[in-house]
Protein backbone atom coordinates (compact mmCIF):
# COMPACT_ATOMS: atom_id res chain seq x y z
CA UNK A 1 0.00 0.00 0.00
CA UNK A 2 1.53 3.38 -1.00
CA UNK A 3 2.21 5.89 1.73
CA UNK A 4 0.11 9.07 1.41
CA UNK A 5 2.15 12.17 0.64
CA UNK A 6 2.18 14.83 3.35
CA UNK A 7 0.87 18.21 2.31
CA UNK A 8 3.46 19.88 4.56
CA UNK A 9 6.47 18.36 2.78
CA UNK A 10 5.25 19.23 -0.70
CA UNK A 11 6.76 22.78 -0.79
CA UNK A 12 10.19 21.39 0.17
CA UNK A 13 10.35 19.41 -3.06
CA UNK A 14 10.61 22.65 -5.02
CA UNK A 15 14.27 23.57 -5.66
CA UNK A 16 13.58 27.33 -5.31
CA UNK A 17 12.13 26.89 -1.82
CA UNK A 18 15.12 24.79 -0.76
CA UNK A 19 17.60 27.36 -2.11
CA UNK A 20 15.70 30.26 -0.53
CA UNK A 21 15.52 28.47 2.82
CA UNK A 22 19.23 27.65 2.69
CA UNK A 23 20.07 31.26 1.82
CA UNK A 24 17.92 32.60 4.67
CA UNK A 25 19.52 30.25 7.20
CA UNK A 26 23.00 31.16 5.93
CA UNK A 27 22.32 34.91 6.18
CA UNK A 28 20.73 34.69 9.64
CA UNK A 29 23.33 32.54 11.37
CA UNK A 30 26.54 31.85 9.43
CA UNK A 31 27.43 34.92 7.36
CA UNK A 32 29.86 37.61 8.53
CA UNK A 33 26.94 40.06 8.51
CA UNK A 34 24.55 37.71 10.27
CA UNK A 35 21.64 38.71 12.44
CA UNK A 36 23.40 37.33 15.54
CA UNK A 37 26.48 39.45 14.89
CA UNK A 38 24.37 42.58 14.39
CA UNK A 39 22.42 41.82 17.56
CA UNK A 40 25.67 41.64 19.57
CA UNK A 41 26.88 44.90 18.01
CA UNK A 42 23.59 46.67 18.78
CA UNK A 43 23.79 45.49 22.38
CA UNK A 44 27.32 46.82 22.66
CA UNK A 45 26.29 50.14 21.08
CA UNK A 46 23.48 50.52 23.61
CA UNK A 47 25.87 49.81 26.47
CA UNK A 48 28.37 52.34 25.15
CA UNK A 49 25.64 54.97 24.74
CA UNK A 50 24.65 54.40 28.38
CA UNK A 51 28.27 54.78 29.49
CA UNK A 52 28.61 57.92 27.37
CA UNK A 53 25.58 59.48 29.07
CA UNK A 54 26.89 58.43 32.50
CA UNK A 55 30.27 60.05 31.87
CA UNK A 56 28.64 63.23 30.54
CA UNK A 57 26.64 63.45 33.79
CA UNK A 58 29.82 62.89 35.81
CA UNK A 59 31.59 65.62 33.83
CA UNK A 60 28.73 68.02 34.51
CA UNK A 61 28.94 67.29 38.25
CA UNK A 62 32.72 67.73 38.21
CA UNK A 63 32.46 71.01 36.32
CA UNK A 64 29.93 72.23 38.88
CA UNK A 65 32.30 71.24 41.72
CA UNK A 66 35.22 72.98 40.00
CA UNK A 67 33.12 76.11 39.55
CA UNK A 68 32.19 76.07 43.25
CA UNK A 69 35.83 75.58 44.30
CA UNK A 70 37.04 78.42 42.11
CA UNK A 71 35.81 80.97 44.67
CA UNK A 72 37.30 81.61 48.08
CA UNK A 73 33.99 80.93 49.84
CA UNK A 74 33.62 77.60 48.06
CA UNK A 75 37.09 76.45 49.12
CA UNK A 76 36.43 77.50 52.71
CA UNK A 77 33.05 75.74 52.79
CA UNK A 78 34.56 72.54 51.36
CA UNK A 79 37.42 72.62 53.88
CA UNK A 80 35.00 73.12 56.79
CA UNK A 81 32.43 70.51 55.73
CA UNK A 82 34.72 67.78 54.45
CA UNK A 83 37.94 68.13 56.42
CA UNK A 84 36.57 69.83 59.57
CA UNK A 85 39.11 72.65 59.33
CA UNK A 86 38.64 75.77 61.41
CA UNK A 87 40.00 79.22 61.91
CA UNK A 88 42.53 79.72 64.76
CA UNK A 89 40.12 81.20 67.33
CA UNK A 90 37.14 79.02 66.51
CA UNK A 91 35.58 75.87 67.92
CA UNK A 92 33.65 73.29 65.93
CA UNK A 93 30.88 71.13 67.32
CA UNK A 94 29.83 68.10 65.28
CA UNK A 95 26.23 67.11 65.90
CA UNK A 96 25.23 63.57 65.06
CA UNK A 97 21.62 62.51 65.05
CA UNK A 98 20.48 59.13 66.34
CA UNK A 99 19.50 57.86 62.92
CA UNK A 100 22.95 58.67 61.50
CA UNK A 101 24.83 56.69 64.18
CA UNK A 102 25.31 53.01 63.39
CA UNK A 103 23.35 50.86 65.82
CA UNK A 104 25.62 48.42 67.61
CA UNK A 105 23.36 45.73 69.01
CA UNK A 106 19.62 45.68 69.30
CA UNK A 107 19.83 43.20 72.20
CA UNK A 108 21.64 45.49 74.59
Amino acid sequence: MPKPKSKYLKPFKNIYVIVLLGFAIWMLFFDAHSWLFHHELNTEINELEYQKQHYKNEMAKDNKAIKELSTEEGVERMARETYYMKKPNEEIYIIEYEDSIAKENQDE
